[in-house]
């Protein structure tokens, strides 16, 4: 990795995390960051990606909001384009998606939102009962804005740490 990619995706950890401390919507602040890093991301994915907080619709059932994110960045730049669909997999896209999801099983021992909130605070949280979401805000700390600010930092540095416009 080159030193620049690397001093990047250091800015871009910085960023991202005080962008979930300050705004929430793990997967918005992912984009948004890469967005303004190395471009990439347009507005529409960063919109589009809103539902996905919260392991899909606040439910904690599916894939990390920070992943999810960084997955839809790594595909805004290596994905295949709609006028593509015949024209196979697309398999470099799948190679990097899955070495970010890796990597993020790793280092947070899980994927999906309820495992990270039972390995971040010890147990699972209904975020649609508001005394319960509170609890959740209260009791994740800084961790979950960490994981937002891994996921970006390890994009950044898979982009490259240049401008992909």
């Amino acid at each position: 990795m080159s030193k620049e990619a690397q001093t990047l995706g250091e800015q871009a950890y910085a960023k991202a995390q005080q962008y979930e401390l300050d705004y929430g919507c793990c997967p918005q602040c992912v984009l948004a960051t890469v967005q303004e890093t190395v471009g990439v991301v347009d507005d529409q994915t960063i919109k589009a990606s809103h539902g996905l907080s919260g392991g899909g619709g606040l439910l904690g059932e599916g894939v990390c909001g920070a992943l999810s994110g960084g997955l839809l960045a790594l595909s805004a730049k290596f994905g295949r384009d709609r006028d593509k669909l015949d024209r196979g997999r697309y398999i470099n896209n799948f190679k990097k998606a899955r070495e970010l999801t890796e990597r993020f099983r790793k280092e947070f021992g899980g994927v999906t939102c309820r495992e990270l909130q039972q390995q971040f605070t010890g147990r699972i949280y209904d975020m649609w009962d508001a005394a319960e979401y509170k609890a959740f805000d209260d009791a994740r700390g800084r961790q979950c804005a960490h994981a937002t600010g891994t996921v970006t930092q390890w994009v950044v540095e898979i982009l490259g740490g240049v401008q992909c416009k």
